[in-house]
């Protein structure tokens, strides 16, 4: 199974689950640690598992050397077991076991960053989902769980930090300049979640007294110089802790909680118990390198990861298929935690929409593809393709749904029924719900469905007022589109908060049939449970305007017919600030659309006085939170407007928005200035939300000034960029510089500027992410120019996040010019695919999904793209991951 090529990709499925022939007690390790070759020994004890009926002693291994295997004191014969693949099968094994096995790894060769790998000189080990096979044999599954012990040894000049999981309980040297360290997890863990670091690296270290009074220790680890952007990331993490025990009553379990910073990771980070390690992304901050969305990622990563503690170690999976459990509702607890760290209720709203923005471009682009997959897949080929916005973003959108149908009160009993059935067991997404409808007596067995049912539902609206009977109707009727594997679907049960306002744009009274009214409350959730239902308000005494699916109360694409005058109406007035923005990104998609047609047509362009004029009324209104007018005035992305069609033209969507943005900027030049200069932040830097939403206001003001060819705004612009004293300010103004259509002189500035910003960053890495980034999602930046890049001495394909920042954004983020008419596109992305394949199999794979669509283009681009697609599915040893991604898009 671990050799399937592109042609022959076999699927593992959730129906055949087998529990384990066989239980860990404990598991001792001694690691050697070596570059080049490190000696592990490992001890486990294991006894049989009475109600499996897997009989063998089931273990896994990958690229391991194994030089002894002892059963009960006895070394192992080949013939006493056989190996497939990266399967070890021991027949006829006692029912109680002392399995003794020694491996030699070579973590400088291991370049997939999975297992135990080399970065920078230190050690590193990623282990989710099936890293810890690397290490040693193991029955690497996360329903067996164990108690761990760990000793690390290793030359203390090299390696003088050795951290494993859970608490340091001796430490000492060796003789011959060697050290060593003994740590002890208390917990029982799956493997997934071990972890060990060692290298040269210093911390930040914080006592932090809990709510019970016992006192833990806090550390940031990182290389050396730099411990001074490591203050955002503990902070962060004594929010974290605080938020927790707040708002769950969960308090840290360990004496110590660590976090370690690596600029060579797959992933953001990862929650092994007690040892989290992270990007250097989502650790390093300070104001000359870090921006305001690195800034809030920090805070939103480091709180995701702690949470996990609960949601995901004390509480794990039974199965891989099951990784919602976990990921779901620990991204809707993260969610929750940045809200309400920033407090007000339109702080909240600006947060529950950026994420909502990420949703739909995202995951319903997923939803609408051949990788499209249920919450809680039937079946997979490679788990790693799986950690998917689907199983993260939509996965958490699921547990908000309980949120809306329970209340605040109802999901907090929920959860700690959840915590009381389950602590220290590895369960199921069916396990999660049986606690949401026991604590709260509610029959949720049809929402089931949004667990097993892959799909973006539609829900399309019919309304009708009656004046004589003063009664307001709402039907709601709903549908899902085919995906792979599931042609048709049964209703969902789907929770839609509502309210009606008048023509004032005052929320109405609500008194709707079978629904108990209560005074003073304006919104109420109907349950949308059947293929169609209507829902009768009496007591209407004026034709309302209905506001649905408030706080996007469901994961759904809503169909309503709205004339540009209500949604008007709901943008200037509507109570609840998402349907507010959702109101404006409608009048924006309608008028971004018919520009698109017309561009296709050839015929002249023009955008509306009244959709100008709500825009211009927004910005200039001070009552509102910067942050939120920076949401409203930011058109949809070009991503989201392909979704309007059934075949997609990249460069006429391009046209179609920069005429947009040149029209409101020429349109709005005044307010655009007077806002910019009403929301600038002098003094010493702050990430705080006020300051934030001030910066983001300004930003995008200085981003439109800039669509219009105007010299006194490119220097407005290249003054921020030179006397910028932030990050944040100094790319966004670099951003504007490099995107501006002047003349000769300001395109030699722009590349000046470049120039600049490179040369004093040089040293930064995550600075220089920046800087590819920034050219990949340029404009101007075509094939050619990519490649350029490409042999830039400070690029490389080794390094994830290098990768990312050039051409993963290229490929992803610059549709117009990645999908040019002679697919050359196409031809470097195949290149880069079967480069990475080679490299890193997981990042190669992520990248492979940029054509997962493809069949949503013209034909001309069509047949371009399947031939790369065909290219890299020939391309001779093809990893599960990338095979399976390439085979589902061909099939397609």
């Amino acid at each position: 199974m671990r050799n399937d090529t592109a042609a022959t990709p076999q699927a593992i499925f959730r129906k055949d689950y087998v529990a384990p022939g066989y239980w860990v007690d404990t598991v001792e390790m001694g690691f050697d640690l070596d570059l080049d070759a490190t000696h592990v020994a490992t001890r486990l004890t294991m006894r049989r598992n009475p109600d499996s009926a897997e009989k063998d002693l089931v273990l896994f291994g990958a690229e391991l050397k194994t030089l002894q295997l002892r059963l009960n004191g006895v070394n192992l014969k080949k013939s006493a077991y056989t190996i497939d693949g990266e399967t070890m099968r021991i027949p006829n094994a006692p029912d109680e076991v002392v399995l003794e096995i020694e491996t030699l790894i070579k973590p400088s060769k291991n370049t997939s960053l999975s297992g135990l790998y080399a970065s920078n000189g230190n050690f590193i080990t990623q282990c989710e989902a099936e890293g810890f096979r690397k290490i040693t044999w193991f029955p690497d599954r996360p329903d067996v769980m164990a108690k761990y012990t760990v000793v690390l040894r290793a030359d203390k000049k090299k390696f003088p930090v050795l951290l494993g999981n859970g608490n340091l309980i001796e430490q000492g040297d060796l003789g011959d300049g060697r050290h060593f360290a003994k740590w002890e997890d208390p917990f029982k863990k799956p493997s997934y979640l071990f972890a060990l670091v060692a290298g040269s690296l210093v911390c930040q270290e914080e006592k932090y007294k809990l709510g019970s009074g016992r006192e833990v220790l806090l550390q940031v680890w990182v290389e050396k110089g730099n411990l001074d952007k490591t203050q955002h990331a503990m902070d962060s993490l004594k929010n974290s802790i605080r938020w927790d025990e707040e708002r769950f009553g969960l308090e840290l379990d360990l004496d110590r909680f660590m976090i370690v910073a690596t600029s060579d990771f797959n992933m953001g980070a990862m929650e092994n118990k007690g040892l989290n390690i992270f990007n250097t992304k989502y650790v390093l901050a300070n104001p000359s390198i870090a921006t305001d969305i690195d800034y809030a990622g920090i805070e939103s990563v480091v709180g995701h990861e702690y949470f996990h503690n609960w949601t995901g170690n004390r509480v794990t999976c039974r199965d891989w298929f099951q990784l919602s459990l976990k990921e779901g509702l620990t991204v809707f607890r993260d969610q929750e935690f940045s809200a309400d760290l920033v407090g007000t209720s339109t702080g909240r709203a600006v947060k529950r929409i950026e994420d909502v923005r990420v949703l739909r471009q995202v995951q319903f682009s997923e939803d609408a593809g051949p990788m499209a997959h249920p919450v809680r897949p039937d079946s997979f080929v490679e788990i790693n393709n799986f950690y998917t916005v689907t199983i993260y973003e939509k996965g958490s959108e699921v547990v908000r749904m309980y949120y809306t149908l329970l209340g605040h009160d109802g999901f907090r009993k929920g959860m700690d029924l959840y915590f009381a059935r389950h602590d220290g067991q590895a369960v199921e997404c069916d396990d999660f719900r049986a606690a949401m409808s026991d604590a709260n007596g509610r029959d949720l067995t049809q929402f089931e469905r949004w667990y097993s049912q892959a799909g973006t539902p539609r829900v399309d609206v019919q309304t009708h007022y009656d004046a004589a009977a003063q009664t307001y109707e709402i039907t709601l009727s709903q549908r899902c589109p085919a995906t792979p594997g599931q042609p048709e679907k049964l209703p969902f049960h789907i929770p839609v908060a509502m309210g009606l306002l008048n023509s004032a744009g005052q929320d109405m009274p609500l008194h709707c049939e079978g629904y108990e009214a209560q005074a003073g409350v304006n919104s109420l959730v109907l349950e949308l449970s059947a293929a169609s239902q209507t829902f009768r308000f009496t007591q209407v005494i004026e034709q309302p305007v209905a506001s649905l699916l408030r706080n996007f109360s469901a994961p759904v694409v809503l169909n309503i017919s709205y004339s540009d005058e209500e949604l008007g109406l709901l943008l200037a007035h509507d109570s609840d600030p998402f349907n507010r923005w959702e109101a404006g990104q409608r009048l924006a998609t309608r008028r971004l659309v018919r520009l698109t047609k017309a561009v296709q047509a050839g015929e002249p362009l023009a955008l509306d006085s009244m959709f100008i004029e709500a825009l211009r009324a927004t910005l200039n209104n001070d009552t509102l939170d910067p942050a939120f007018r920076e949401l409203v005035l930011t058109l949809p992305s070009e991503a989201m407007i392909a979704e309007e069609f059934e075949v997609v033209d990249p460069q006429a969507i391009h046209t179609a928005r920069q005429f947009a943005r040149a029209q409101i900027s020429q349109h709005l030049r005044a307010d655009l200035l007077s806002a910019y200069e009403q929301h600038l932040t002098p003094g010493k830097f702050s990430p705080d939300a006020v300051s934030m939403a001030k910066r983001s206001l300004k930003n995008l003001a200085l981003s439109y000034l800039l669509e219009w060819v105007d010299e006194s705004t490119f220097e407005l612009a290249k003054t921020q960029f030179y006397d910028a004293e932030n990050m944040t300010d100094r790319l966004a103004a670099l951003a504007g510089i490099s995107n501006f259509r002047g003349q000769p002189q300001q395109q030699k500035e722009a590349a000046k500027a470049l120039q600049h910003f490179y040369k004093e960053f040089k040293k930064e890495a995550l600075v220089i992410d920046k800087w590819f980034m920034l050219q990949a999602t340029a404009h101007t930046t075509d094939v050619a120019k990519v490649r350029e890049l490409m042999t830039h001495k400070a690029f490389t394909l080794g390094n994830p996040n290098r990768a990312r920042s050039l051409t993963f954004n290229f490929c992803n983020a610059n549709p117009a010019q990645f999908h040019v008419a002679d697919g050359s596109g196409y031809a470097l992305w195949a290149e880069l695919v079967i480069a990475l394949n080679k490299i890193n199999p997981q990042v190669a794979a992520r990248l492979a999904r940029s054509l997962d669509r493809w069949k949503k283009y013209p034909l001309h681009l069509q047949e371009k793209m399947h031939a790369a697609l065909e290219k890299v599915a020939a391309a001779k040893k093809l990893s599960k991951d990338v095979a399976e991604v390439v085979t589902k898009a061909l099939a397609a």
